[in-house]
């Protein structure tokens, strides 16, 4: 289900039946979204982390606010709780093609099928909404339970590479994946 009400008009709310997707903002701050971002395990295969701060997440949010994008908090309809996030960022309508990234963040949620469930209704999403032909990722290949959630919702390998990671500052093996909306 799709609803336009948003703090940003382009950015519609998306909802399944464990989850609400909101527009990611300043709103979300919390000790706990900063803890993730400095969490080893959650953070381990992600080019950004290891080093927030309040004022970091803050400043970082204030960006994400003055250049909407497709950016979504994850949110537990039964709580109201923020566990994670999901976008599609940059994407080039030109190319009808976005790029896919999720973090769930409060590992208490981790193998419960929510990075599934929020990553499918984003795809619909992008795909008949925003008339996206194609979407892609990039991730380490020793991150196995993405392999495995990628392939479940449709993505296929591309090709492997190395690409530094920012962050770490090491180069690691990648995998890019792709889906494609099916005509």
């Amino acid at each position: 289900m799709i609803t336009t009400l948003s703090c940003f008009s382009d950015i519609p709310v998306l909802q399944t039946d464990r989850l609400i997707l909101t527009p990611l903002n300043k709103t979300y701050i919390s000790k706990e979204y900063v803890d993730w971002m400095n969490d080893p395990e959650v953070n381990k295969y992600m080019s950004s982390g290891g080093d927030y701060t309040i004022q970091k997440l803050s400043e970082y949010l204030d960006d994400v606010e003055k250049k909407p994008k497709y950016f979504w908090a994850i949110i537990l309809k039964e709580s109201n709780k923020h566990i994670g996030n999901i976008k599609i960022d940059p994407i080039n309508y030109k190319e009808q093609h976005g790029v896919y990234g999720i973090m769930i963040g409060d590992r208490n949620y981790w193998g419960m099928g929510i990075a599934r469930e929020a990553s499918l209704l984003v795809i619909d999403f992008c795909f008949n909404k925003l008339n996206l032909k194609r979407i892609s990722l990039i991730f380490n290949r020793s991150n196995k339970s993405a392999l495995k959630l990628y392939e479940k919702i449709g993505f296929c390998q591309e090709v492997n590479f190395n690409e530094g990671n920012n962050f770490k500052e090491e180069f690691e093996d990648n995998i890019r994946m792709n889906i494609f909306k099916h005509l």
